[in-house]
């Protein structure tokens, strides 16, 4: 029997086909080259080669791209016909309840999966993912903590699960520990994307913008080829730190560089785009008309049903591009969600409030932006993405707080928020703002009271 460089059994492989699918195997963790290309050339020297059709079809459900996910439930028609181990089929039922947006049920079967098969890298990817996608930033740690034992320094692939706990370690806060993982993990491989991103993000959180700068500057080859899937989310985080810092040419530059130089349609590019921007907006730059650009590239994806997360950035673009059809359609969405899946529950439960929350202060609304941001930032780790991508919520709401003249809520959200990055010039900006227009605010009334 043919096995994985972990010694599972491969059902349907040849010897021809395992070189190819190893490579898949490594792109996908390493989030460099062409996957797909690999599994392509897999299953075409062995149709019935089980676990190449089966990480294509994780892929493809992954991706949160309605065109993705159809191309996914193709490929499990594919599968439904294929024999199987015990391990593959297990595989087979996490991606069909993730297709059918039920992405906490995918979660828990694979936690069971990863308990029976700890080797199984690919699942332990997916099944991160799953986490990310579903924001559970405990599994994001326990998962890999789970399983963490029985690896050693020695195995293929140890690097790898260490980079993928560096980022669940982050998720939780443990920023330390985080970055000694990451860096862990870099020292044995360092091609590996996903680590140098949690070490990012642990840099993020604890507001060290030069660090910052400075780890993402030093290791830019390691990230910024052009086969790098993950090029234009690590060149967003070196924005962020630009931002933090008030250096907003060097954010547009990086935008009109790495980020949308050459457009790209993948669906996470696109909600950095629309986050970058959006934050430009609130620090008061004009970004000009780079928004209709991409709000068409955001016509593919936004369907208002497959994935909320990505919605509410595609209405974000939708508004800087003046369409309000489409701002219409994805609301009434969001409202009529009947809560039938865990994705619909998210759009009545989360995305609801967000975009009403973005809508209205888009259009000025900021009592009422502030009434529904205030609700969904309580809610909204229910779905999507990292803490660093949600802290847009909160960013948003402060600002309409500030601007609706709701100066005692602004300042205890500024006070939250230097709580946890005390040296955050963001962060002091809107506690100057907030202290200076209550200031205002009482001589004004002490003027009146004294006439």
């Amino acid at each position: 029997m043919i096995t994985d460089t972990q010694g599972h059994a491969l059902s349907g492989a040849t010897t021809e086909a395992l070189t190819f699918y190893e490579q898949a195997v490594t792109a996908f963790q390493l989030y460099r080259g062409d996957p797909m290309a690999r599994l392509a050339q897999a299953t075409a020297a062995a149709p019935r080669f089980a676990m190449a059709h089966i990480l294509q079809a994780h892929l493809l459900a992954l991706a949160t791209e309605p065109g993705a996910v159809a191309m996914a439930q193709e490929a499990m028609q594919t599968l439904r016909q294929l024999p199987m181990n015990e391990r593959e089929a297990s595989h087979v039922a996490v991606i069909q309840r993730v297709l059918q947006g039920e992405w906490t049920e995918a979660a828990l079967a694979m936690d069971r999966h990863n308990v029976q098969h700890p080797y199984d890298i690919v699942a332990l990817q997916a099944g991160h993912l799953i986490d990310f996608y579903r924001a559970s930033a405990r599994n994001l740690r326990d998962r890999i903590a789970r399983v963490l034992p029985h690896w050693s320094a020695d195995m293929p692939g140890h690097a790898i699960v260490l980079g993928m706990y560096a980022f669940g370690l982050e998720e939780c806060g443990d920023y330390a520990r985080a970055e000694a993982v990451g860096r862990e993990a870099l020292d044995a491989q360092p091609l590996d994307c996903w680590a140098h991103h949690a070490v990012a993000h642990v840099m993020e959180m604890q507001g060290r913008a030069q660090d910052g700068i400075g780890w993402m500057t030093a290791r830019q080859p390691y990230w910024a080829g052009d086969d790098n899937f993950f090029k234009v989310h690590n060149a967003w985080h070196g924005a962020l730190c630009h931002l933090e810092l008030g250096q907003t040419d060097a954010v547009l530059a990086l935008y009109d560089g790495t980020v949308r130089q050459t457009p790209s349609a993948v669906v996470l590019d696109l909600v950095d785009a629309s986050a970058l921007l959006w934050r430009l907006q609130l620090a008061g730059v004009d970004v000009g008309g780079r928004w209709t650009e991409l709000a068409q590239t955001w016509d593919a994806h936004a369907d208002g049903r497959l994935y909320p997360f990505n919605d509410w950035h595609a209405v974000m673009a939708y508004l800087g591009a003046d369409r309000a059809h489409d701002v219409r359609r994805l609301r009434d969405a969001m409202r009529s969600a009947d809560g039938s899946s865990e994705v619909s529950r998210w759009a009545a439960d989360t995305g609801h409030d967000l975009i009403e929350g973005f809508v209205a202060h888009w259009r000025g609304e900021h009592e009422r932006a502030v009434q529904h941001l205030y609700r969904a930032r309580h809610i909204a780790n229910r779905f999507g993405g990292s803490h660093a991508q949600r802290d847009i919520i909160d960013w948003t709401l402060t600002e309409s707080a500030l601007r609706a003249g709701q100066t005692g809520m602004a300042e205890a959200l500024a006070h939250e928020r230097l709580a946890l990055r005390p040296h955050s010039p963001v962060n002091r900006g809107f506690l100057r703002r907030a202290q200076a227009t209550e200031a205002t605010s009482r001589a004004t009334r002490r003027v009146a009271e004294a006439q």
